[in-house]
């Protein structure tokens, strides 16, 4: 009885853990959340807020296929929707797609198709789609910023979705907390020559800094 007494609590205490380590893991956040982001965000920038398409895909990214500023989509993925917590969060990453657009950081015929899954690519090292491309990446050692955008323009985008976070009434470290978010979920980009996403940790900084900086105006 008593050997089955502690049986049963080690079940119960390991049960509890594998909850805790899921919720971490999997927050997820529904379509309607999603929608409610994109209505707000795009209102706040004048952007015309076309429907939102869902992939499939389990990368967590989010991106605009663009081929000017009155033609084009948005897409994101079921892998994004697991990793995010809030609203707020969603409407920090769509903030630093439009702020792609706005910053005029495409160019004619460029189609943002890799966007969020490298920002997550550690190269090499993670499964999946995002692991999948920056393997190749490395192997042939191309410049990723040749299939997204350069650092610089990441900068700029992220501190326009930071601006952008404030006018539509959001809280200015949404973006800052979805890029922790990534982080949490194992999903950081090194310090590397090949990756056109600076990396995470100088990021998490950068973003934090800009919303403080955002909140004081």
């Amino acid at each position: 009885m008593k050997g089955e007494l502690i049986m049963n609590r080690k079940f119960l205490c390991a049960f509890l853990v594998s909850l805790l380590v899921c919720s971490c893991a999997y927050a997820s956040i529904t379509n309607e959340t999603v929608e409610a982001a994109w209505a707000k965000i795009a209102k706040a920038d004048g952007f015309k807020a076309v429907k939102i398409n869902y992939e499939k895909d389990e990368s967590p990214n989010a991106w605009v296929n663009f081929k000017s500023e009155t033609n084009y989509s948005v897409h994101v993925t079921a892998g994004l929707m697991k990793i995010l917590n809030s609203e707020e969060e969603v409407a920090g990453v769509l903030g630093h797609e439009i702020g792609h657009v706005r910053l005029g950081h495409y160019k004619k015929g460029v189609s943002r198709n890799v966007g969020w899954a490298l920002l997550g690519a550690a190269l090499g090292r993670i499964s999946g789609t995002a692991g999948t491309v920056a393997q190749a990446a490395g192997s042939v050692g191309m410049n990723l910023a040749e299939s997204g955008f350069s650092r610089g323009q990441e900068v700029e985008a992220d501190d326009y979705g930071v601006t952008l976070l404030k006018k539509a009434g959001y809280d200015p470290k949404g973006l800052y907390r979805a890029m922790k978010a990534f982080a949490d979920n194992k999903y950081v980009t090194q310090p590397n020559g090949f990756n056109s996403h600076p990396p995470t940790a100088r990021r998490l900084k950068h973003l934090m800094d800009k919303a403080k900086e955002v909140e004081g105006k």
